[in-house]
């Protein structure tokens, strides 16, 4: 009788273990199922730059060091001071000994600088942005703030208007705190580097293209010369290996920016931005796998994936979605009724190719400040007031938000007629 049991008890765990192993395989096959590409990154976030949904995420709000990513907002604090005339693209900057120090360093990232010569605005620029040039950058912070830490107050000031609140920030370079000789922070680690999000980055990318869209005209440039001295030029090629005609090119976009970046704790990351019927798309990894030669791959791949599966589809009115969503109901005291929904204002969404409405599973979600204890809408309501927003889960995508408002007013009294 104990020898039964025994095998009883044995077939028991064998069959639970068979159960939970093939449970977590359908678990597994469902999540690979929800997501169209898998970038091979620490972090991954990918958005539609003008309506801000979500296309792709992958440890999106978790902050990692960043590398020369940090030029992008580098280069948001010089175009607003040039905007209010603080600094102008024809300003000549010289060149001090300690920047030309990190300038001529062959661990960086570079363009010759030369102590006692002047360079123009826009010529730092555009070394910063197309080759990644570190003496360039820190030339350009010290001539616009007079100090690493300065430099670094505006950094922040900039990314909480991009909607940034947590970034750390050292420098304007995304090197190390030590690698900048005289110029790093006292009281600060020497390996302390610029960290932030994957989504913070697209939220900087997006705001600096949005307020600055000469961002993109320097950016997707494939090549510019650089006057070194009056009589030596060097011709400098842009790191984007998808700018079109490039070896990494996706079909059918045109990307046209926007900043690579590299350190051992940051690893290889990048954001790209380009455009695919009409609509820009902000793509950012941090600390890809393999070489550069597969980030741009990787990169490519997305693009493609993205556009093979799925296109933009104009949502103009709330009776383009389904019925069930046309309408919430509302309550007061024990009494409710319905009020008509519209859309708060249309927009354009991602949906996959082939797929109707009905398949984005639409559902009406009331706002917080708008809930009765029973999670229904509480009276009293006013025509054009914001009253939640209508979920879709579109297929292999994060789920997406669209806000809506009260089409009519719903007063209390209107319960007691």
């Amino acid at each position: 009788m104990k020898k039964f049991g025994s095998k009883l008890i044995r077939y028991l765990l064998l069959f639970l273990a068979l159960n939970l192993s093939l449970a977590g395989f359908t678990s597994q096959a469902k999540a690979s199922d929800n997501v169209f590409y898998d970038m091979k990154a620490r972090a991954a976030y990918a958005i539609d730059a003008q309506t801000g949904q979500v296309l792709y995420q992958k440890n999106a709000n978790k902050i990692y060091p960043i590398a020369s990513l940090t030029k992008i907002l580098t280069l948001a604090v010089i175009e607003q001071d040039i905007k209010e005339h603080k600094l102008s693209w024809d300003q000549k900057i010289k060149v001090t000994p300690a920047v030309a120090k990190v300038a001529n360093d062959w661990h960086f990232s570079n363009v010759q600088l030369n102590a006692g010569e002047q360079y123009s605005v826009r010529q730092l620029v555009e070394s910063m942005m197309l080759v990644s040039a570190d003496g360039s950058t820190e030339a350009l912070a010290l001539a616009d703030a007079g100090s690493t830490a300065a430099f670094n107050r505006k950094m922040q000031a900039v990314a909480k208007k991009a909607g940034v609140t947590d970034a750390k920030i050292y420098n304007m370079i995304g090197l190390p705190n030590s690698s900048l000789g005289v110029h790093r922070l006292k009281n600060v680690d020497k390996d302390a580097e610029n960290e932030m999000s994957a989504k913070d980055l697209a939220l900087v990318s997006k705001y600096v293209i949005d307020k600055y869209p000469e961002t993109l005209k320097i950016t997707q440039k494939k090549f510019a010369n650089f006057d070194i001295t009056a009589g030596q030029q060097y011709q400098m090629v842009n790191i984007n290996a998808l700018l079109p005609q490039n070896g990494y090119a996706p079909k059918d976009w045109e990307i046209d920016g926007l900043k690579t970046g590299n350190t051992d704790a940051a690893g290889k990351c990048i954001v790209t931005t380009g455009t695919y019927a009409g609509r820009r798309v902000i793509l950012v990894a941090l600390h890809t796998k393999g070489d550069w030669n597969n980030q741009s791959k990787m990169q490519k791949e997305f693009y493609e994936a993205l556009a093979a599966n799925y296109q933009p589809v104009a949502l103009n009115k709330i009776t383009d979605l389904p019925k069930r969503v046309q309408r919430a109901r509302v309550v007061h005291a024990k009494k409710q009724r319905y009020v008509r929904l519209q859309l708060a204002k249309p927009q354009w969404i991602w949906v996959r190719k082939g797929a109707d409405w009905h398949t984005t599973k639409p559902k009406f979600i009331p706002a917080a400040t708008r809930q009765s204890v029973t999670g229904r809408l509480e009276a009293p309501l006013k025509k054009g007031q914001t009253v939640g927003h209508v979920e879709l889960q579109i297929q292999g995508m994060p789920e997406v938000e669209v806000p809506v408002t009260s089409r009519q007013t719903v007063a209390v009294r209107s319960f007691w007629n």
